[in-house]
């Protein structure tokens, strides 16, 4: 497998993995070609045409100076300029693979952030709804990312010869789906119960050790669960602060996520939703698994680094 080929692994993953369902994913993209159809020759110049084949803009080929068979790989969640140096230190790495975006995929953050509310409709809150509110917290964002310095890792991969690509929301998909899976097959009816079910994975045990295991925000452990949604563990980032009090109108009674800020913790608790919080390095860490045991059968040697914990559920 080379660069590219990895690549378009992790699209296809988080794509099969999408709880919009792959159909979903396509009606997506289909919109996107729409609009850009309807811009003017000028405005399409400026257009990103990738978009049209990439549904997570998050995720990106952030640089291939050498398109070699991959045999060994750096992994990490988080990959600075620090990591690229790691690999270079190293030798015999064809190919680092950060989690979070970097360089473009960075500055596009934003861009995926409209899989939440598709994910909230499905758990009952009104599509209007999750998109009005989804709406003013994807330009906060946007503008947020906007100061950021997008391209030092870039830079140092281009200048080292390194390559170098991100893989954010088909990871964040996977996990979102393995655990959606695990909660719909064990069905906890209390929230200590989704904690100690959380506990059983290797990458939570492995958290635990440094004091970052599974926790609850909001509720207690004897609080029962009421309707689960798996909703905060993909899609960019936090969500709108504003939109527990819709999913409380929605029967949800406790969300799962990877972390919340304190101000969203503070409104779950005053419209009486449990928030457990998995972990944030801890569940990318399985989304990336679930990506990195692909490229194992591949033959693909991994080296993890930056917060991310190997456990491999390849058979």
């Amino acid at each position: 497998m080379k660069t590219q080929d990895i690549f378009q692994l992790a699209l296809k993953m988080g794509t099969d993995a999408d709880f919009r369902g792959r159909e979903g994913v396509e009606k997506l993209l289909k919109r996107k070609k729409e609009a850009f159809d309807n811009l003017s020759a000028k405005d399409q110049a400026d257009f990103d045409q990738e978009a049209l084949v990439n549904p997570y803009m998050d995720s990106i080929v952030l640089n291939v100076s050498d398109d070699k068979e991959v045999k060994r790989v750096l992994v990490g969640i988080d990959i600075e300029p620090a990591e690229i140096l790691l690999a270079k230190q190293l030798g015999n790495i064809d190919l680092v693979i950060a989690h979070h975006p970097e360089g473009k995929g960075l500055a596009q953050l934003a861009d995926v952030m409209h899989l939440q509310a598709d994910v909230l409709s499905q758990y009952g809150v009104p599509i209007n709804i999750a998109e009005s509110l989804m709406r003013i917290r994807i330009s906060e964002v946007a503008r947020g990312v906007n100061a950021i310095n997008h391209q030092r890792a870039v830079d140092m991969a281009r200048i080292l010869g390194i390559n170098f690509m991100n893989s954010h929301t088909p990871c964040d998909n996977l996990v979102a789906r393995f655990l959606k899976n695990l909660i719909d097959e064990r069905k906890p009816e209390t929230v200590g119960e989704i904690i100690s079910l959380l506990k059983e994975l290797p990458e939570y045990k492995e958290a635990m050790k440094i004091g970052v295991g599974p926790k609850i925000f909001v509720g207690s452990p004897e609080n029962r669960v009421g309707k689960i949604a798996v909703s905060e563990i993909t899609g960019g980032t936090e969500g709108s602060v504003k939109m527990y009090e819709k999913m409380s109108q929605a029967g949800i009674g406790t969300v799962i996520a990877m972390h919340t800020s304190e101000e969203h913790r503070k409104e779950a608790e005053a419209a009486h939703i449990n928030i457990v919080i998995a972990g944030h390095m801890s569940s990318d860490s399985i989304g990336v698994n679930l990506l990195m045991d692909e490229l194992e059968k591949q033959g693909i040697e991994i080296v993890p680094c930056s917060g991310f914990t190997r456990f491999s559920r390849a058979k």
